[in-house]
């Protein structure tokens, strides 16, 4: 987060950055998740956005995929990311 930014000011300005969309993003947060790698803390915060505007692509990432809820479980996560894809699975968000 930059400087006076909001975690959704962030969210959105990132994904303009990153993948080229814009989104709106639901107002509350959807999970929360620190986690404490051997590097430092990681803070992870979770919105439900829905695409407005754009295809995604690809600027500093390798891969994109689209998957249902049911079938996030097949990737392998980071472990800070492992408590999100057990509630997005578990409230079959997508």
């Amino acid at each position: 987060m930059e400087t006076g930014e909001t975690k959704m000011g962030a969210l959105s300005r990132e994904l303009k950055e990153e993948l080229k969309i814009s989104v709106s993003i639901e107002n509350t947060e959807f999970a929360f998740c620190q986690f404490e790698y051997d590097f430092g803390v990681v803070n992870l915060t979770t919105f439900v956005c829905h695409l407005i505007h754009g295809e995604p692509k690809l600027t500093e990432h390798v891969a994109i995929k689209w998957l249902a809820s049911k079938e996030i479980k097949e990737l392998n996560w980071a472990p800070a990311d492992l408590p999100t894809v057990n509630k997005i699975v578990h409230e079959g968000i997508g």
